[in-house]
C-alpha cells in the first residue's frame, strides 16, 4: 500500500513526495502547503481536500499498531506539526513551548484552517495506536481554550475532544 510505503520511507505520496521531504518542510511551506496533512494523518475518511490521498483501512490501522518503524515515524510527524504550532512533547504530556507565542499568532485565530488540521492530528493518532499521545495533546489544547476560548471556540473544542476518543 502505498501509505504504508511512504511512512516506512520507501515510497512517494500521491505528488512524489517522499515523507522525509516532508519533515524537512519549513513552517511558511506546513502553512501553505495543503495536501500533505492527509498523508502524515491518514484517516478512515476520503479527504473532501485531497482525493488522492490514503484511506485507512483495517489491515492498515493494524500495521500502524503494531510496527515500531510506522509509529516512531508517525511521532516524528507529530513532532513536526507541533512545533509548527508552538508545542513541544516533554515527557509524557504536550505543552507549550518557548515559541508558542511567535508561533502561534499563526494560527490561533477564529475560524483557522489549521483548526481542522488539529482534528485530523488528534484522530488519526486515535486511530493508528498513539492514543496516549492524543490524549496529551488535547490536554494541551483544553490548557489553550481556557485562555483563547472566544478564538477557539465551543464548536472547535467539541470536534477536538470527540476526535481524541
Amino acid at each position: 500500500m502505498p501509505l504504508l510505503e511512504f511512512y516506512n520511507g520507501t515510497g512517494s505520496d500521491d505528488r512524489g513526495r517522499r515523507i522525509e521531504d516532508v519533515w524537512r518542510y519549513t513552517h511558511d511551506e506546513l502553512e501553505d502547503i495543503h495536501d500533505y496533512i492527509q498523508w502524515l494523518f491518514p484517516l478512515t475518511e476520503r479527504s473532501d481536500f485531497n482525493p488522492g490521498a490514503p484511506v485507512l483501512d483495517d489491515a492498515t490501522i493494524q500495521r500502524f499498531r503494531t510496527d515500531e518503524t510506522l509509529r516512531r515515524n508517525m511521532e516524528r510527524s507529530l513532532r513536526l506539526m507541533l512545533a509548527f504550532y508552538g508545542l513541544e512533547i516533554a515527557g509524557v504530556s504536550i505543552r507549550r513551548a518557548l515559541s508558542f507565542a511567535e508561533r502561534s499568532a499563526n494560527w490561533l485565530t477564529p475560524g483557522n484552517h489549521n483548526f481542522l488540521r488539529l482534528t485530523r492530528i488528534l484522530k488519526s493518532l486515535a486511530t493508528l495506536g498513539l492514543a496516549d499521545r492524543a490524549t496529551q495533546l488535547l490536554a494541551c489544547l483544553e490548557e489553550i481554550y481556557a485562555t483563547d476560548e472566544s478564538v477557539i471556540g465551543p464548536r472547535t473544542i467539541a470536534f477536538w475532544r470527540r476526535a481524541a476518543g
